[in-house]
């Protein structure tokens, strides 16, 4: 991923507040010799104190020989994105028609080291920290090994703990743009009120501001 001086994050607290409140990406697992790599939409649980991601996946899932192969993967998380039409990114005093459509994002990937977690504690205690993540007012059982009524379901699953080796962020939100485009930007996320415009327009007035 190109990440350009004016889109790379202020600091790590910013790509870290961001990944916090998205955790849903594609896991990214080369695949064995002579096979494409697999990319697995999944949910996770991204723990900066101990920097690892925390996730499960099905046994019969049929990456587990290429990741056992070849643990090195990418956590990719993308979201806050839109469409930005050409207009409202022209120049002042150049005509309208000659501004650059472009795409707004928000990108986080995490390089990973996988560990599988296949030790039937282990994995309850993963299961929990996730689910402690995803679900912190409780109301759901807690996983047990021999309990009900998720210790029979254990050994359907094998868990996964990645292990973050390095970061690669991107918020792309017109930040090289003069303040007239960038007014122009947010004025027409603001009318336009899509899908991810109000997201959008918050990181480009958020980032203009520091």
């Amino acid at each position: 991923m190109l990440v350009h001086p004016w889109d790379a994050p202020r600091d790590d607290d910013e790509w870290r507040g961001w990944l916090a409140a998205h955790d849903f990406g594609q896991l990214a697992v080369n695949g064995l010799a002579g096979e494409p790599p697999f990319v697995q939409p999944l949910h996770f649980a991204y723990d900066a104190d101990r920097g690892e991601a925390l996730t499960h996946l099905a046994r019969p899932n049929p990456l587990w020989p290429a990741l056992e192969a070849n643990p090195v993967v990418v956590l990719s998380v993308v979201d806050d994105y839109v469409f930005v039409r050409g207009p409202w990114q022209a120049e002042p005093g150049g005509p309208a028609e000659h501004g650059t459509p472009t795409s707004f994002y928000a990108a986080v990937q995490l390089h990973c080291t996988a560990h599988v977690v296949d030790d039937p504690a282990a994995k309850a205690d993963l299961l929990n920290r996730q689910l402690g993540h995803f679900q912190p007012e409780g109301g759901s059982a807690r996983a047990a090994v021999g309990e009900a009524p998720y210790g029979r379901l254990l050994s359907g699953i094998r868990g996964l703990r990645l292990e973050v080796t390095d970061v690669r962020a991107k918020f792309k939100y017109a930040g090289r743009r003069s303040s007239e485009v960038q007014d122009r930007v947010a004025a027409g996320l603001a009318a336009r009120g899509g899908p991810g415009d109000a997201a959008a327009r918050e990181h480009l007035l958020r980032r203009r501001a520091v």
